[in-house]
């Protein structure tokens, strides 16, 4: 069987004026945290993707763009969690851009239950280099490779 393709996705390195990063616990996991992310929509470019991303996942779009990563990342999803996903055996994978934004909201804007699907039950701001450590195995070194694309933000 050939190798199946890779989902085009943005994801979301969300900054606070502290110079933390959120995290959102997922709904179908507790215990794994993770960064906005999501789909990109066929004809859609890079910042519409990631703040459509930012407003359903989070409930709200205050933020602005710092950079986008002028490379992607990918990484294989284990076959036990693609058939729970609504993509099922179509992906391989995600290949992610990375986009770091600086939130100019308050907690308060943020509403994880703000879009029909929420995937996160609860949030919190912690330091980049802290985030891999809470991430699901399968996307650690993802996530080493946006904490080294994003060291330099604070």
């Amino acid at each position: 069987m050939a190798a199946l393709p890779y989902r085009p996705c943005v994801g979301l390195c969300l900054f606070n004026w502290d110079g933390k990063v959120f995290v959102g616990e997922r709904l179908d996991g507790p215990g794994a945290w993770q960064m906005p992310q999501g789909g990109i929509d066929e004809g859609e470019d890079i910042r519409a993707a990631a703040m459509r991303e930012l407003s359903e996942e989070i409930g709200t779009d205050k933020a602005d763009i710092i950079r986008i990563h002028n490379e992607t990342f990918r990484y294989d999803i284990p076959a036990d969690v693609r058939a729970r996903l609504p993509w099922g055996d179509k992906y391989q994978g995600q290949e992610q851009t990375w986009v770091a934004l600086r939130f100019t909201g308050q907690d308060a804007d943020i509403k994880l239950d703000a879009w029909d699907h929420p995937e996160f039950g609860r949030f919190q701001w912690v330091v980049l280099a802290d985030v891999p450590k809470l991430i699901v195995p399968f996307k650690v070194a993802t996530y080493e490779q946006v904490v080294e694309a994003f060291k330099d933000i604070k």
